[in-house]
């Protein structure tokens, strides 16, 4: 399949172009190019094996791209001189698995990147992590260790550590899959939140119900490549590739949305 290259746009606050990454003789991604404005929310979905979490931490560079370009604005990720720490300090991250120090109360795993990172005082920072644990509705939840939170609570921590470093873009990958199903609509209703407030957000997800009525756009990944992109209302309703039908009609029935 030919590579994909978004044309150039100064609206794009995430521009990625053919990016590929290969695990030993696993070709995870096969020139994989998309872009996003400020304010979307694009989720990414598809079979699992497909690249989705890769693309995503080649973008922040926690994994290193084989060949292929990323840009956050007009900044280079992806170039060497660039001070990547900096850069990824503007690209919010919530893994599945919730990530927290678990010698830390709530708090503390909030404001230790401000602190870290930013410079900034500890009153400052636990300031700071205080208006975002109220933001994901953990104000009263500051004092306790991750051991004594659920997982929703848990993964609402981590979406309040994200954001205390007031990012340019976040990352969702798979941020419900590890929560048990009662636990879900808390993590996604801050979600939705987020995109009411005009944050961008990339986000790999089965979750469809949520990209449906969220999204700006669906991206369908299979085989290390996007197969098929659009606005939601086309894409579940009028999908352009079989693949991307069959894989539809295969979640509605596992999901039953």
């Amino acid at each position: 399949m030919n590579e994909q290259h978004p044309s150039r746009s100064d609206g794009a606050i995430l521009r990625v172009e053919g990016l590929h990454k290969s695990y030993g003789d696993n070709h995870v991604l096969r020139g994989v190019s998309m872009q996003m404005r400020r304010g979307e929310t694009v989720v990414v979905i598809g079979p699992s094996g497909t690249g989705k979490s890769t693309l995503l931490r080649c973008i922040n560079q926690l994994s290193v791209p084989d060949r292929g370009r990323v840009w956050l604005g007009d900044r280079e990720i992806t170039c060497k001189k660039q001070n990547i720490n900096c850069l990824r300090a503007e690209i919010g991250f919530v893994f599945q698995n919730f990530n927290l120090f678990t010698h830390l109360t709530a708090l503390a795993n909030v404001r230790i990147g401000p602190m870290k990172v930013k410079g900034l005082k500890k009153a400052a920072a636990t300031e700071l992590a205080m208006d975002e644990l109220a933001r994901v509705g953990l104000s009263d939840k500051a004092d306790a260790y991750p051991a004594e939170l659920s997982g929703g609570q848990q993964q609402r921590v981590s979406i309040a550590r994200a954001l205390a470093m007031s990012p340019q873009l976040m990352l969702f990958d798979e941020p419900t899959s590890a929560l048990d199903p009662e636990l879900i609509g808390e993590v996604l209703d801050v979600m939705v939140s987020l995109a009411k407030e005009g944050m961008t957000m990339l986000v790999v997800s089965h979750e469809m119900g949520f990209a449906r009525s969220v999204s700006d756009s669906i991206i369908f990944m299979e085989g290390g490549v996007i197969l098929e992109q659009g606005p939601p209302e086309e894409f579940f309703t009028a999908p352009k590739e079989e693949r991307t039908r069959v894989f539809l009609s295969k979640i509605t029935e596992l999901y039953g949305e």
